[in-house]
């Protein structure tokens, strides 16, 4: 048994959620299951990863992601389909190897689940105008984008201009691109063309999900603003006034500009452990050939990434490496 808080929704079958209300109540796991293991039956690979008394429930929840899905296509939100690395360690708890693994709907049903009740979230918080702390994710720099602009109009693509970008953009740029071998590539680049996700008590919306209210509820023993806006759904449940709340917006402006840079910095931290161990498993394989793509070129050399690992380098203009081969492969000239 697990204490929790809960969003009960009611969503049709437009995906719409038409009703909502928090409570405070006491969850019993019914079953430890993988992303694999519940994608196995939606996929029908297999019907024995998962409890045989879960099966309907979960084709049920799959329905309802389904539906979901398409309201998250109609509201035009940005669709990043990022495959992620995993790192597998041998006994000695060096890298055996490492593994790109792709999203399923076993894990797009879990965030359309999540993002409703973090919808639902900001709006109560909204509503009853407490303070807390939102989800917000402003629109892409004019500067930046147009370099983004620059780089896909090289490729052939037709891109809006900084002023009328909206999200469906970016997905529109994604469906275009998604047979090409630069696809992850591209995808990367838009993104760092994107402004920082931060949490503020100022409520300006989030671009990325093309959402007007949007709030971090689902993680509070891992997130400290979700932990901030169960205390602040919580004091409403239990009958208290906004007022009346232990935190001022004063207090959450300053819980925002902390909580945001700490989590720049967790990401920060990720990013440098995940480029560490890398180049240690690199180091296992030079000599060896890869295949890869060209993700940029300055006048000091070329950046290329290879495709079964995710794994970016330079390729600077002094190695010994043949630029004919190099071309032979290169999908941006």
């Amino acid at each position: 048994d697990r204490l929790c808080m809960v969003c009960d929704m009611r969503v049709n079958a437009e995906g719409k959620v038409t009703r909502s209300t928090f409570f405070e109540g006491l969850m019993r796991s019914k079953a430890r299951l993988t992303y694999s293991q519940v994608n196995e039956l939606l996929t029908g690979e297999s019907k024995k990863s998962v409890p045989t008394a879960l099966h309907k429930p979960v084709l049920e929840l799959q329905a309802l992601y389904k539906a979901l899905a398409k309201a998250r296509a109609r509201r035009g939100a940005i669709e990043i389909d990022m495959p992620q690395t995993k790192f597998k360690l041998n006994d000695a708890g060096e890298i055996d190897r490492i593994e790109v693994v792709p999203r399923n709907d076993a894990h797009r049903l879990i965030e359309e689940c999540m993002i409703a009740a973090n919808v639902q979230a900001a709006k109560f918080l909204k509503r009853h105008r407490i303070p807390g702390l939102y989800r917000v994710h402003a629109r892409p720099d004019p500067d930046r984008f147009d370099e983004l602009r620059l780089f896909l109009v090289s490729l052939g693509l037709k891109v809006a201009h900084p002023e009328h970008v909206q999200p469906r953009d970016f997905t529109k740029i994604i469906r275009q691109t998604a047979d090409r071998a630069d696809a992850t590539a591209i995808m990367m680049t838009m993104l760092r063309s994107l402004t920082h996700a931060e949490y503020s008590p100022a409520n300006i919306g989030h671009f990325g999900l093309a959402l007007e209210s949007y709030a971090h509820f689902t993680s509070p023993i891992r997130r400290y603003p979700d932990l901030l806006v169960h205390r602040a759904i919580r004091h409403i449940v239990q009958g208290g006034k906004p007022g009346r709340f232990d935190y001022s917006g004063r207090d959450m402006e300053r819980l925002g500009t902390v909580t945001s840079a700490h989590e720049k910095r967790a990401e920060e931290a990720t990013r440098e452990v995940e480029a560490w161990l890398k180049c240690q498993y690199m180091e296992q394989h030079l000599g060896d050939e890869f295949d890869g793509v060209i993700t940029g070129v300055t006048n000091f050399g070329v950046f290329v990434q290879i495709t079964s690992l995710l794994t970016d380098g330079l390729v600077h203009v002094t190695s010994p490496v043949s630029y004919t081969h190099l071309r032979a492969h290169e999908t941006n000239p």
